[in-house]
């Protein structure tokens, strides 16, 4: 049997799904991994939180960063994994996805903010670091890219940053609490497109494992979890999850 097949064989028996998803059902949308041997990180360093809040000078590097990074993600429409992920949560079978991506893809597939947990929060907004109001992009770039001026919070007067979380950062805590509350509820975890080394993040399969639930892993290239995994499929996360899913 292949292994959309297998896959398709868990799925249908499974009621409590939770989706875990990395940048590798992103880069099939064309956006790039952070961390590949070719991805952004690989032509310059991350700025750290700390750096950002002490210094203006970071926070304006930032900000010209963030026009560059995000035309890719701009561009990026929901593939379909996302859409076999959507279709998962439509039929009630996931409650939760869980997501180290920052593109809000999931949300564009069609999937309800209430559904989704952000463990590296969102790139498509801003917040204001004291108060936590959400400022929109548009108006921020718009204003940074005519005359250089930084975002200032319209609530508070705060400093006003991606909504991601920055190396340095301290991850969400509830983002954090519910991912580990579905892990220990879900009768399946399914991860796509994670390589499994980023922690805490990517001990939430080995908490659903303990659990009793089964763990199967789509990703192209194998992680170091492939070993306890009750199915792994090192192939596209589209069309595996696509046919497993029936979706186009």
């Amino acid at each position: 049997m292949s292994g959309a097949g297998r896959l398709a064989a868990l799925i249908a028996g499974s009621a409590r799904i939770v989706v875990f998803t990395g940048a590798g059902i992103s880069t099939e949308s064309g956006i790039p991994d952070f961390r590949s041997p070719q991805g952004i990180w690989s032509k310059m360093s991350p700025i750290l939180f700390q750096d950002f809040v002490a210094s203006e000078d970071m926070r304006r590097e930032a900000w010209r960063r963030k026009k560059l990074i995000d035309a890719d993600m701009i561009a990026a429409e929901p593939n379909r994994g996302h859409r076999a992920v959507a279709e998962l949560v439509r039929r009630g079978q996931c409650s939760r996805v869980v997501t180290q991506n920052i593109d809000g893809l999931h949300q564009r597939s069609g999937i309800a903010e209430e559904h989704i947990v952000e463990l590296h929060g969102n790139g498509t907004y801003a917040a204001c670091l004291d108060c936590r109001l959400r400022h929109e992009l548009a108006p921020i770039m718009a204003t940074f890219e005519a005359d250089g001026t930084l975002p200032v919070c319209r609530g508070c007067g705060g400093i006003v940053k991606t909504a991601t979380v920055s190396f340095g950062q301290s991850m969400p805590v509830e983002a954090m609490r519910r991912a580990e509350r579905a892990a220990r509820e879900c009768d399946l975890f399914l991860v796509l497109g994670s390589s499994l080394v980023v922690y805490p993040a990517a001990g939430f399969p080995l908490v659903a494992k303990k659990a009793g639930a089964a763990l199967a892993i789509v990703n192209r290239d194998p992680t170091e979890q492939d070993g306890v995994a009750d199915l792994v499929v090192h192939e596209s996360i589209g069309e595996t999850l696509g046919a497993a899913v029936g979706v186009e």
